[in-house]
């Protein structure tokens, strides 16, 4: 049985009402004596929705929510494309596959936050330093997946699609590329968080404008409402581009049956 959009979406809202009355019961009420959720380390639901209000209000996170945007979608486009490009390039090359597949493992190995302060002598404090490091973290996640979703090709379907004599390019457009669609998509998800963390993480080690620049000076001074609306903007900004994402896997995968776990 398909669950009903409503019905999904008053769920998820009587998730969040009951996470915020957990959150205020934590902090506001004393239970046995003691605060489960310290207002001093956790705030409260109410002074970070009256913060989050204000700085938006009052105009003074337009620049910041801006600039990590721009280095989000930048991360984003750029490592997603180089991933889709060089996972299908290795995924029909098996040669070059071969001879490079350590030296991915390799790159792939190393620890972002050790790249961040590599990135930012190389390409300074601005936000190109901020999207390399996004792109690190974005490629290796495309890459893998557009990579395997070539390989899953049934062999049947690419031997008929050759016995009708298909090209190349009609191999590519009418058989390798939707198998990779499911897959690359499914990957894009993931990614869009992994831009914008990579983007604040830069931002957080060095910057002066940004999401990643509010949160760290927040933290500086110990306001812990500043801290944590930031984040619910930073999980607000990760959930509207995720919803875009969504829509054009839907107009792109128009064509692909529901899963049984959707028809359930």
């Amino acid at each position: 049985m398909k669950i009903n959009h409503a019905k999904l979406l008053a769920l998820q809202v009587i998730v969040a009402i009951a996470s915020l009355g957990i959150w205020y019961v934590g902090s506001k009420v004393p239970i046995f004596g003691k605060f489960f959720l310290p207002e001093f380390f956790f705030s409260t639901p109410g002074d970070v929705i009256a913060r989050i209000i204000h700085v938006f209000a009052t105009g003074t996170i337009w620049k910041h929510l801006y600039i990590t945007l721009v280095e989000t979608i930048l991360a984003f486009f750029i490592g997603s494309a180089g991933g889709i490009l060089i996972g299908f390039w290795f995924a029909r090359k098996p040669t070059v596959a071969a001879v490079f597949e350590p030296y991915v493992k390799m790159a792939n190995a190393l620890p972002r936050v050790v790249l961040a302060p590599i990135f930012m002598l190389w390409l300074g404090l601005g936000i190109w330093s901020k999207v390399a490091l996004g792109v690190t973290l974005v490629f290796f996640i495309v890459f893998f997946n557009v990579y395997q979703g070539v390989k899953e090709v049934s062999p049947t379907i690419l031997s008929n699609a050759r016995l009708m004599g298909m090209n190349e390019r009609q191999l590519f457009r009418n058989v390798y590329w939707p198998s990779a669609l499911s897959w690359m998509f499914s990957s894009l998800h993931t990614s869009v968080g992994f831009a914008l963390v990579g983007a604040v993480v830069g931002e957080y080690l060095g910057a002066s404008a940004g999401l990643g620049y509010l949160i760290h000076q927040a933290e500086g001074v110990f306001d812990v409402t500043g801290v944590f609306s930031g984040m619910v903007i930073l999980s607000a900004f990760v959930l509207i581009v995720d919803w875009g994402v969504t829509l054009i896997e839907n107009r792109l995968l128009v064509w692909r049956p529901q899963s049984a776990s959707s028809q359930a």
